[in-house]
């Protein structure tokens, strides 16, 4: 055995493409008005970003907030909220080829103030139709990654769900868009048994035991279930993941 023999991975230290061209994290000062913000090393497909200082829960601006390039910028959403999806027009207003640009929106550019955001590369904003489930959905897949963003509408049954990817997700962050919800986590090492398991990113409840969420179905290597804890007609949002050897590994 000698390492000089084994393959290199496709994203790793000696290889021709590195973590950070995937996924990248920036520190940036706010400035209370239009703020090009570069660094992250390519154009960002969802940025999740969060107010560092000052005193948020005092004006109300600490949310964590965001966006993706398939709902369009400007699309808010909140990961510490059950709201659905709000168009905020002083939020982030563009994606650009070394990051994004954000308005005078104080919980993502409060002027003097510290922020943070976590950048994932998908598909460079274009998406595609995927009919491998019951549903149709709109993907924009980086399958290098093992990271998919998809887009769905939500049917009267349980409804199987393409996600993009070449290997089966090790982890569903799934939000309604058109309404209020929890955040619906799915993990494949969270129990025995993940697929009638789920946890809420918004609170701090345990695991809970609901077969409804996942249609009492793990995901396969092209599509994942949703139950009856969606209900018919909700439009929804899902960030898939998958471990990938030398970038990403998904255990508990």
């Amino acid at each position: 055995l000698c390492t000089a023999n084994l393959p290199e991975p496709t994203i790793g230290a000696n290889s021709d493409t590195q973590a950070d061209d995937h996924f990248n994290t920036v520190l940036y000062t706010g400035t209370g008005s239009s703020n090009a913000i570069t660094g992250v090393g390519f154009q960002p497909d969802w940025t999740w970003i969060k107010r560092r200082s000052g005193d948020p829960n005092a004006i109300g601006n600490g949310h964590n907030s965001l966006y993706d390039s398939t709902r369009g910028v400007t699309n808010e959403l909140y990961a510490d909220l059950t709201s659905g999806e709000a168009d905020n027009n002083n939020s982030l207003t563009a994606f650009g080829t070394d990051g994004f640009t954000v308005g005078s929106e104080a919980r993502v550019n409060a002027n003097n103030e510290t922020h943070v955001a976590w950048n994932w590369k998908a598909n460079g904003g274009t998406t595609v139709t995927n009919e491998a489930g019951s549903i149709d959905s709109t993907v924009q897949a980086n399958t290098d990654a093992g990271f998919s963003i998809v887009t769905f509408t939500k049917g009267s049954n349980v409804e199987t769900v393409g996600h993009g990817l070449s290997v089966a997700p090790d982890l569903l962050i799934v939000k309604r868009r058109n309404g209020t919800g929890s955040w619906a986590v799915y993990h494949s090492a969270n129990t025995a048994n993940p697929e009638t398991d789920y946890v809420r990113l918004n609170v701090t409840n345990a695991t809970a035991d609901d077969a409804t969420f996942w249609g009492d179905t793990a995901p396969t290597t092209s599509v994942f279930s949703v139950g009856a804890a969606f209900n018919s007609g909700e439009t929804l949002v899902c960030y898939a993941f998958h471990s990938v050897e030398g970038y990403s590994k998904f255990g508990s």
